[in-house]
This record gives structure tokens, sequence and C-alpha cells, in this order.
């Protein structure tokens, strides 16, 4: 019996087709793995990350080393020690790392005298059963389990720009329907000043407290978010941040929240998040991102309808996401400014910086 080989060719491929449904991952993702995702052009902080997941350690491991190198560079002043002075001209650090293989979480928030957020947060998530530790707390953790501190984590440019603010009456700040006694406070709220109370205000500042609108930009209100997939096909994800410069003091955003700052589930895919914090919180757009991804939802779809659900409570908003899938395929989204993520995988001779620009109202 002679075999007609049109039909054979026709007979392997319906075989490669079906096979490549129970193992595609790996077929699909030939030459794109390892992959390092991070917001903004942090070059330094992506190369680290790549020189770990391409040596073989785990994503996890790539997500400390790269958020780790940007925490000692200072990227943007944003991220790590000496930057984002609070009202009290303190640096504090907020870190979070995901590890989407087990879906476990460490995070610190307003750590204070430790300037290793994102190790902290490994700590963390290692050797506790929790997923934060907060404050002068998270800093005792911390110290306890090895890392150096207590450290002074101002910078000269950090007070200096703390004392200009104070020099410019505390403007602008993140208080609202709020009396100041003084230009720089204390404050109370508006509902409680009233009778022989209004004796002791500065009479040149009557009513409510006309705080210049904060500016919302990478200089002054930024993240590292970064994820990262390794040749395993296993995807985690890291944030860290000083937070918003001038908050007020306890302030925390959305760096160490997970589903917020970022989210990773190998099933899926990962997103990174930057931006407006306080408001983006609210929405948690990376776990939203990711869950679209899984229902089938192309990674630039997925990042546009998260950025479109803020922006349609919050139109003056700042804020943008990356996402990828669990093929490597990757986009961004962004509001309020033009957005650059930055991208590290084989088939590339160096980190390679994508740009973003808002979408515009359809009418």
């Amino acid at each position: 019996m002679s075999t007609n080989p049109d039909r054979l060719r026709v007979a392997l491929f319906f075989l490669v087709t079906l096979c490549s449904g129970a193992v595609g991952d790996e077929i699909r993702s030939g030459g794109k793995f390892p992959l390092v995702v991070s917001t903004w052009p942090f070059l330094e902080a992506v190369r680290a990350a790549w020189r770990s997941v391409d040596s073989g350690f785990s994503a996890v491991d790539a997500v400390v080393e790269g958020c780790s190198a940007c925490e000692e560079l200072r990227c943007d002043g944003t991220v790590g020690p000496g930057g984002s002075p609070d009202e009290n001209g303190e640096t504090t650090i907020d870190a979070m790392i995901m590890n989407g293989v087990t879906m476990e979480v460490g995070a610190v928030a307003a750590m204070r005298y430790v300037s290793d957020g994102i190790r902290a947060a490994r700590l963390v998530m290692q050797h506790t059963e929790h997923t934060m530790l907060v404050g002068e707390q998270a800093s005792i953790f911390a110290i306890s389990m090895g890392l150096p501190g207590p450290t002074n984590l101002s910078s000269e440019e950090s007070r200096e720009k703390w004392i200009n603010w104070k020099k410019s009456k505390c403007q602008p700040n993140f208080r609202k329907n709020v009396m100041p006694i003084d230009d720089c406070g204390p404050y109370s709220p508006e509902s409680i000043l009233n009778f022989g109370e209004r004796t002791c205000l500065n009479t040149k500042r009557s009513g409510l407290d006309q705080s210049v609108p904060y500016h919302v930009d990478r200089h002054n209100h930024d993240t590292i978010s970064m994820a990262v997939i390794d040749k395993m096909g296993h995807i985690a994800v890291g944030t860290a941040t000083n937070g918003a410069t001038f908050k007020i003091p306890g302030r925390v955003g959305d760096g160490p929240i997970a589903g917020s700052s970022a989210y990773a589930d190998t099933e899926a895919g990962a997103c990174g998040a930057t931006g407006d914090g306080d408001i983006m919180m609210r929405f948690l757009p990376c776990y939203q991102v990711v869950e679209s991804m899984r229902l089938g939802m192309e990674p630039k779809l997925a990042a546009q309808d998260a950025i479109a659900r803020i922006s349609r409570k919050y139109p003056n908003f700042v804020g943008a996401i990356f996402a990828v899938n669990k093929n490597g395929v990757h986009a961004g989204a962004c509001h309020g400014w033009t957005f650059q993520y930055s991208v590290r995988s084989p088939d590339m001779d160096d980190v390679v910086v994508y740009t973003v620009v808002p979408e515009m109202p359809t009418v």
C-alpha cells in the first residue's frame, strides 16, 4: 500500500498542531526566554536582572538583582535612599516581590533606616508567614535578618529639596479640606474649625487651605516595577520606590501592594505599573491586566482597558502600565504622560526602550 506524500505532510501538520496545544508554551517561547521588562529606561537595572536570569538564576533572583541595582543607583531620585522626602524631610522605602509560581508575596512599606527595600521584601516572603511588614518594625525585622542598618536614608539633595519646599510655604502638598494654623501646619479639618477655634488661625489665610495642585511626574512620583520570565518560563515581579515627594508621613502608595504596582501568575503573565499610586491602588490595575490576559485578551488591549477604567473615574490622573503575557508578548498603555518601558530578551544585543503615548479620547 503506497503512501501519498501530500497526505502524509498534512497528517504530520495536524499531529504537530495537536501536540503544540499541550506543550505550546515551550514551542512558542523558543528564543524568547529569558525576558526582562521594566518601567522606564532603567537600563542598568534591566542589565543586572538580565545577567542574573541569563546565567540560569530564577525569575525571583533576577527581580531582586534588578530592583536592587536601581535602589543602589537611586534611579530618577525616586527609588532607593536619598530621595522623595516626606513632610518631615525623611525618606522611607516601599518594596514588593511576588513569585508567580507559588503566588507568594513579600513587601515592606514606609520602612525607615534600611535602604535595601527589595531584599527586605524577599526576606518577608522567605522567612515569615506574612505578606507585608511596615514602618520601624519592618526595619527592625530587616536588620535582624542581616541587612545593613540603621542608617539615615536622607541625602544632601533630599534635605535641600525639603528646605526649599518649607521656604515655599510647604506647597505643593497632599492635604485637602483642611485649615493650616501656619503655612506648614499643623492642619485641622474644616468641619471642626468654628467658634473660638478660629481665633488661633493665621488671619492672613482664611478659609480652606488653597494648596497648589501636586503635579505628578517621574522625578517625584515614580516606581521601578520589573517582571522577569526565566528559562523555565517561571514569572516573578518586583517593585521598589521611596514614594511621593512631600507625602504625608506614614503614607503608603501602590508600590508594595500586590495587584496594583505589579502582579504575576506564571499561568497567565505579568504586569507592572507606575504613576499616581494613591489613585491606581484603588483599581488594582495589574491584577486586572493579568486576569484579562488569562481570559485571552492580548497584552495591549489588557493594558489599555485597565488604564481606561481609571481614567473614566479620574480623567486627570497620571499613570502607566506594561503587560507581558506568558508567551513573552509585551505592550504598554498610559494616561497623562508619555511612558517608556525597557525590555531585554535573547534576540536583543542590549536593552531596548519602548515609548508609549497616551491614547487620544474618542468623541
